[in-house]
């Protein structure tokens, strides 16, 4: 098993430091709001003082409510200023991790995504991403909240009220601390099983609506509902344990609570009664008491988001620890274009060190201007072949050169500009055919367009369309027949117009005739250029100037289709058979 991972510092840091000055002063604007705060208790305990000792007018209560007003409007006004600079740069923060998350995993190799899930890269998006602007947004709001009001609070409770009161007061808060660490590492453990979850049941999802039809072909609709119900399930159960955990912490933290407003009702009413404070200064504790109340509540709020965002960020930072195989040289060639000469020198190759050779022993050279096929029984290694000409892949053993040049040396960017490809699975986006037919030519005309579909005899198809080359698709071209999918695929790579054109068995799913138009087209606008086709019909490959046939892996017989032939090995069993095929198909 390929281990490739590399350890890198918590991404999520660089972007805190970056954007510190907007944090900075959020979380002074809180400072601001946290000390005015303070004032509304004391205002309402003068104004109970007064009015317990006769010793205050109306005009005064006046003058004191109009500066409660005024405090209030401050902290209203504080209030938006720190959400919008602290909450609003954790926005910032996740859209740039969402862009550089997309950009990672684009620089990653296909290894990568044969094995890991479409659901569980989607839920890096989604939960994970969720969770981690939580954490450094309103949780970072709340854990300052919470350490500077309790300090502010507690200070004037001491100074303005009894240090004696406070302190039997303060009791219950380290029973908080004490609760507050145990159920931090039991949050932990559970969060991530959580975005695990998750990530399960996005992926079934995911899979049973694109194999929607492949579902309803073999009447699977109750077996695939019975598995989404059992990912569901799972996602359910582990869900729960993280509300009954949530649940449990929330009536300890509202036990200190209430033990802290019995405390100070208790021991404040007597030392009301002895005449240690007044009945205004009771008034004003108990209010503190009160406004200590959020946050004790807070300190619970930030525990368990920021354990979520800390296991969001741990599975992020998998991804971008992920080291890409397939990379630029540090020394590459002086490259910029390539003519269409391919060489194949001792060439062997597997998928993965546990797994047999995909490709052993392979010797082949492919001129400029030469059409060459591939041909060969399923699984004989043909899309493996194409997959290392385009680097998807590098080989094992031996190299790959394209016009003298180690194909390692050559820039990728070099590389995959100068080929054109069509894969088997003739992949359309969800946008309009003119779109997917321009993808790789992105300011291509419609007249330019136009042309290469008439090249892949699909031009008719699409003006018979009511929008025309404005037509969705659908998602993955599900609205076209397999046909045109194939045609206008072949028309995407003809529209590129690269030195080296490769053709993944892309005429399978067209009828001999439009096969004939096909090749006929690409004959005329190919001279000179490379074109390698693979292909399961002789008749698609008996123009080609050179075939190879493989079997296993290995190259088996290679030749021009007469030298084939001649040889009356596997090539020339696969053409009677299809000759007689065909002499069957038109006898009926």
């Amino acid at each position: 098993m390929f281990v490739n991972k590399k350890k890198e510092p918590n991404r999520l840091f660089h972007y805190l430091w970056k954007y510190k000055h907007l944090y900075f002063i959020g979380i002074v604007i809180l400072l601001i709001v946290d000390y005015l705060n303070l004032y509304l208790p004391q205002f309402t305990g003068e104004i109970t003082d007064g009015l317990a000792s006769h010793t205050i007018d109306s005009e005064e209560i006046g003058s004191i409510i109009l500066k409660m007003l005024a405090c209030a409007a401050a902290l209203s006004l504080g209030r938006f200023a720190y959400r919008y600079f602290v909450i609003g740069t954790s926005r910032k923060i996740e859209h740039a991790l969402q862009n550089d998350i997309f950009a990672k995993l684009e620089t990653l190799s296909q290894r990568f995504y044969n094995e890991n899930k479409t659901g569980d890269l989607m839920a890096y998006f989604t939960n994970d991403l969720d969770a981690i602007r939580e954490a450094i947004g309103w949780s970072i709001i709340s854990a300052f909240d919470a350490i500077v009001l309790t300090i502010m609070c507690l200070y004037r409770m001491m100074t303005y009220v009894s240090v004696t009161l406070t302190l039997y007061t303060i009791l219950p808060m380290i029973g908080v601390g004490i609760y507050g660490y145990n159920i931090f590492k039991a949050f932990d453990k559970h969060f991530e099983m959580r975005q695990e979850s998750f990530a399960k049941l996005s992926d079934v999802v995911q899979e049973s609506i694109s194999a929607e039809r492949v579902i309803k072909a073999f009447v699977q609709e109750d077996e695939q509902l019975e598995n989404f119900k059992k990912a569901n399930e799972s996602n359910r159960q582990i869900n729960m344990k993280v509300v009954r955990l949530r649940a449990y912490a929330w009536p300890v933290m509202e036990i200190f609570i209430g033990v802290a407003f019995v405390i100070a009702i208790l021991f404040g009413g007597y030392y009301c009664l002895i005449g240690e404070i007044t009945l205004g200064k009771m008034v004003t504790f108990s209010s503190y008491v009160g406004t200590l109340v959020w946050p004790m509540l807070a300190f619970g709020d930030c525990i368990t988001t920021f354990t979520l965002g800390y296991a969001g960020m741990k599975r992020i930072n998998n991804a971008f620890n992920e080291i890409p195989e397939i990379v630029d040289s540090e020394h590459p060639d002086g490259v910029t274009e390539l003519k269409g000469e391919i060489k194949f020198e001792n060439v062997d190759f597997k998928y993965r060190e546990d797994f047999p050779y995909a490709l052993e022993d392979i010797n082949v050279e492919i001129k400029q201007g030469e059409t060459f096929a591939i041909m060969g029984r399923t699984g004989a290694g043909k899309t493996t072949m194409v997959n290392l000409m385009t680097r998807l892949f590098d080989v094992t053993d031996g190299s790959i050169s394209f016009d003298g040049h180690n194909i390692k040396q050559i820039p990728l960017k070099v590389l995959r500009e100068n080929i054109a490809y069509v894969p088997q699975d003739n992949f359309l986006f969800s946008e309009t055919l003119k779109q997917n037919i321009s993808f790789g030519k992105l300011d291509a005309t419609l007249d330019e367009i136009i042309e290469a579909c008439k090249v892949a005899d699909v031009h008719d198809n699409i003006a018979d369309f009511p929008l025309k080359y404005e037509t969705m698709v659908g998602e993955r071209g599900v609205t076209l027949s397999g046909g045109q999918k194939q045609r206008a695929s072949i028309a995407r790579a003809i529209l590129k117009d690269s030195p080296i054109l490769i053709m993944d068995d892309s005429l399978s799913a067209v009828d001999t005739d439009t096969e004939d138009n096909i090749l006929h087209n690409l004959k005329q606008i190919r001279q000179g250029k490379t074109t390698i086709m693979i292909a399961h019909r002789v008749s698609t490959v008996q123009s080609a100037d050179h075939i190879i046939v493989l079997d296993n892996g290995k190259m088996i017989e290679y030749g021009t289709y007469d030298e084939l032939v001649a040889l009356n090995g596997q090539f020339a069993r696969m053409v009677r058979k299809q000759q007689l095929e065909k002499q069957l198909a038109q006898a009926n």
